[in-house]
C-alpha cells in the first residue's frame, strides 16, 4: 500500500485578505438608478429621433413614470418605469408602471430593466403585458382614447 504524496506549497498560503464586492447601499442604488434612466432616455432620443425624451423629474406620490417624452405612433403618452436592480419583481414593478399611467393619462405601460452583464442602452429588457403589446403593434389609441383595462 503506497502512501499519498501531499505536495509542498510552502510560502503560497494566503497571506492578503480575500477583496469582497462591496455591498449597494441606499445612496449607490439611486446612483444606479439614476444612471439607468438617463441611458434609457438617452438611448431612446437618439433612437427615435426626438430630444424631447429625457429622465422625468420626481413627482412625489403622483409619480408618472421616470421617462418623459416618449410617445406611440398615434399620439399617446407611453409611460417608463426604469428599474436597475438586483432582485426582479416583473408583477410589482408593472403595477407601478401601470398606476403611474393613470397618474399621467398614458396610453401605454412598460417597464425597462437592466440587463445584467450587459451595458448596451439597445439590449436592455422591455417588460409589458400581451395586452399593452397588442395596443403598440396596433399603433396604441390615439391620444385622449379611452383604454379598456
Amino acid at each position: 500500500m503506497s502512501i499519498p504524496i501531499i505536495p509542498d506549497f510552502g510560502d503560497q498560503v494566503q497571506t492578503e485578505p480575500v477583496a469582497t464586492v462591496p455591498r449597494r447601499n441606499r445612496k449607490s442604488a439611486k446612483k444606479a438608478g439614476s444612471l439607468f434612466e438617463s441611458v434609457v432616455a438617452n438611448f431612446l432620443a437618439f433612437r427615435l429621433n426626438d430630444d424631447r425624451i429625457e429622465r422625468r423629474a420626481r413627482n412625489g406620490a403622483k409619480d408618472r413614470g421616470d421617462i418623459s417624452g416618449v410617445k406611440t405612433i398615434r399620439g399617446g403618452r407611453v409611460v417608463i418605469e426604469a428599474k436597475n436592480v438586483a432582485r426582479v419583481d416583473l408583477p410589482g414593478w408593472l403595477r407601478e408602471a401601470e398606476t403611474e399611467a393613470g397618474n399621467d393619462d398614458a396610453v401605454i405601460a412598460v417597464v425597462a430593466h437592466k440587463r445584467r452583464g450587459n451595458a448596451n442602452p439597445a439590449d436592455q429588457f422591455v417588460t409589458m403585458s400581451l395586452e399593452t403589446f397588442a395596443r403598440l403593434i396596433e399603433g396604441g389609441p390615439d391620444f385622449g382614447d379611452e383604454v379598456a383595462a
